[in-house]
C-alpha cells in the first residue's frame, strides 16, 4: 500500500499522530495542554493539539473518539466525527465531552482521540423528477428486521 504524503507541523514536544499496529486505521493523538484539565459531567472543551496539517485537495482528517475512553470514561467527541478539511491551516483542535457522572482529567500528552485520513469525492447535484426504485424503497429506520 502506497503512503499518502501529509505536510504536518507539530507544536507540541510530543510524537507524531502514530498508527498503534499495522492493521490500524487511525492515528493516536494526544492532548497538549499547559496544566491537567478537568472535565465534569455533561461539560465539553476544546482540547488543544499543537498539530497543523496540509491536507491534499480531495482529502479530509476524520477526528473519532477512542473506544476505551468511551467505555471505560463515557468520553466521545462532541460532533462525531469531527472533519478537518484540505483547505484549513489552524491548529487540530478536539472538542471532547463526558457522557458519564464523574469527573475526567485529561493530562498532557493523554491520548484523547484518533484521526483518520480519508479520501472523498464532491458531487455536482443532477435534479431530476424521480429516482430509480429499489427493493427497500422508502423504507427507513428499522425497515430491515428486528435483528
Amino acid at each position: 500500500m502506497d503512503a499518502l504524503k501529509v505536510k504536518i507541523i507539530n507544536r507540541s514536544h510530543h510524537q507524531l499522530p502514530a498508527y498503534a499496529t499495522p492493521g490500524s486505521a487511525g492515528m493516536d493523538i494526544r492532548a497538549f495542554v499547559k496544566h491537567p484539565i478537568v472535565l465534569q459531567p455533561l461539560e465539553r472543551v476544546l482540547v488543544p493539539t499543537g498539530i497543523y496539517l496540509e491536507l491534499p485537495v480531495g482529502y479530509e482528517c476524520q477526528i473519532r473518539p477512542r473506544s476505551g475512553l468511551a467505555l471505560k470514561h463515557g468520553i466521545t467527541i462532541a460532533n462525531t466525527p469531527g472533519t478537518v478539511d484540505s483547505d484549513y491551516r489552524g491548529e487540530v483542535g478536539i472538542i471532547l465531552i463526558n457522557l458519564s457522572k464523574e469527573p475526567f482529567v485529561i493530562n498532557d500528552g493523554e491520548r484523547i482521540c484518533q484521526m483518520v485520513i480519508s479520501r472523498y469525492q464532491r458531487v455536482e447535484w443532477e435534479e431530476v423528477e424521480s429516482l430509480d426504485s429499489t427493493e427497500r424503497g422508502a423504507g427507513g429506520f428499522g425497515h430491515s428486521g428486528t435483528n
